[in-house]
């Protein structure tokens, strides 16, 4: 394995320790040891090393001059069977800021032993087998989950379910490999299958096919992760703000009569049934001679071409207006609305198009019963009316852009498996645009494109890495994981 030509004198020879559990006072606190000399950490804290693998112990916690730190309680993870492969060990003591300074401290006090770098538990289970850089990957999202279905989703991978999917690629190109350098080596000893040729290709469209169903995906998976990125848009005072206001549930933009009050993007953060949402309230788009509200005109525009989801708030009020006695046509005034705010077809393309009416309140009883015969959204913000249909609407496409993750079909998550896989798919497609199995020209020069295509998973997995892209994956945990 590769993993032994990256562990270092820095890895080995040092046992580390650090907090696991959050920051900050806590009922009990956990901090974590990990290396060769988590015996002598034992020894040297509660004057023994004999306690029984995974079994809590209360002790009295001392430093090296025997001074009382905490009674608490101790467990021991003989290596190999613990999180990072090696001796481990846990003092779970209160969790009072004192109590863990000063642990950590004694713990710092004793030869070899030293603070543990972010990721660095994780980094060490990985050099030593116990997951693979994807679940590595997925146990930092989990970390970082903050809604029920970003944690579903890594959990999936944390179980290993994406390293099976690819795994399983890996050793069908291995296979098919292993077939063609059989026949180039073999063939004329007619021990080989006369068919094998066919065989492999065979194998590889269905591959092929199989790769390219899991890229089309539509991002949903990098979406669940990174949250749906959804932009407020329309008109000076038409409810922009109001609206963010109500659907985050906190006063984060300025609502004021006064037109162009919003001039800048306001962000938030928050979710809506699982799904984490990254929200924008935005300047009202007109035509403006002020260069500030310029300026925000212009970022409106760059958070459209940002957007998962565009939600388009137009004035009942102007809308009744347009129409007079006519019938109102949604379409038609959405179309001269969306020219009007220049949001053109080069903007939108390929994004999703969500239309609310606000103040519907304003309307006559007759043009607003109109909009409820189409069918259309329609709201009043002021009066706080039908705020939960926007929720079930902006739902319905949060589960058609994130899905819902499943072990038997998961997502891509990260932008790098992405770029990886996409470098497979063209490896293993190049090999079958040139490949042909009846004149057997240039097999053996094709098949290095199926060995690029096993590299390229191999990126994925850890199997073929560098120290650089470690330390990116790495550095991004928390402190005691």
């Amino acid at each position: 394995m590769l993993r032994r030509f990256f562990t270092s004198r820095f890895y080995s020879n040092y046992t580390i320790f650090n907090k696991s559990s959050g920051n900050g006072k806590c009922g009990v606190a956990v901090i974590r040891v990990s290396g060769e000399k988590t015996k002598d950490v034992l020894r040297t804290i509660t004057g023994t090393d004999e306690f029984k693998p995974r079994h809590a112990t209360l002790k009295a916690l001392k430093d090296s001059q025997g001074q009382l730190i905490d009674n608490g309680l101790v467990l021991y993870f003989p290596g190999p069977k613990s999180f990072t492969g090696e001796d481990c060990c846990e003092f779970q003591v209160h969790g009072g800021t004192s109590v863990v300074s000063a642990l950590l401290s004694a713990l710092n006090d004793i030869h070899s032993v030293r603070l543990s770098e972010p990721g660095e538990f994780s980094k060490r289970a990985f050099l030593n087998g116990k997951m693979d850089l994807i679940e590595a990957e997925a146990v930092a999202d989990l970390i970082h989950a903050e809604t029920e279905l970003q944690r579903k989703q890594a959990l999936i991978q944390a179980e290993g379910h994406l390293s099976r999917l690819y795994q399983g690629w890996r050793t069908k190109l291995i296979r098919n490999i292993a077939h063609i350098e059989a026949f180039i080596d073999f063939s004329e000893d007619e021990n080989i299958e006369s068919d094998i040729l066919f065989v492999v290709q065979k194998e590889l469209f269905e591959l092929k096919n199989e790769i390219q169903q899991h890229l089309v995906d539509g991002r949903k998976g990098e979406r669940l992760r990174d949250g749906v990125r959804m932009a407020i848009v329309g008109d000076t005072n038409v409810g922009k703000s109001s609206l963010m206001n109500h659907l985050v549930q906190k006063d984060v933009s300025i609502v004021t009569e006064i037109a162009g009050t919003t001039r800048d993007v306001i962000q938030s953060n928050f979710e809506i049934n699982g799904y984490p949402i990254v929200l924008m309230d935005t300047a009202g788009l007109r035509k403006s001679r002020d260069i500030v509200e310029t300026e925000g005109i212009r970022r409106a525009k760059q958070c459209v071409i940002l957007s998962d989801l565009i939600i388009l708030v137009i004035d009942g009020k102007k809308l009744e207006e347009y129409f007079g006695n006519n019938p109102i046509d949604l379409d038609q005034y959405r179309k001269v609305y969306l020219h009007k705010l220049g949001l053109h077809d080069d903007i939108l393309h390929g994004r999703r198009l969500m239309t609310i009416v606000n103040k519907v309140d304003l309307m006559t009883k007759h043009k607003s019963q109109e909009l409820e015969h189409l069918k259309t959204l329609a709201i009043s913000c002021t009066k706080v009316f039908r705020i939960n249909d926007v929720v079930g609407e902006i739902t319905d496409h949060l589960k058609e852009l994130c899905g819902n993750p499943t072990a038997e079909n998961p997502h891509l998550s990260q932008q790098r498996h992405r770029f990886c896989i996409q470098e497979c798919f063209e490896h293993v497609n190049n090999f079958l645009d040139n490949y042909n199995p009846v004149t057997e020209q240039d097999i053996a020069i094709l098949v290095q494109d199926l060995r690029s295509a096993v590299r390229c998973i191999g990126k994925i997995t850890g199997q073929v890495r560098t120290d650089d892209i470690l330390d990116v994956i790495f550095r991004d945990f928390c402190i005691g994981k």
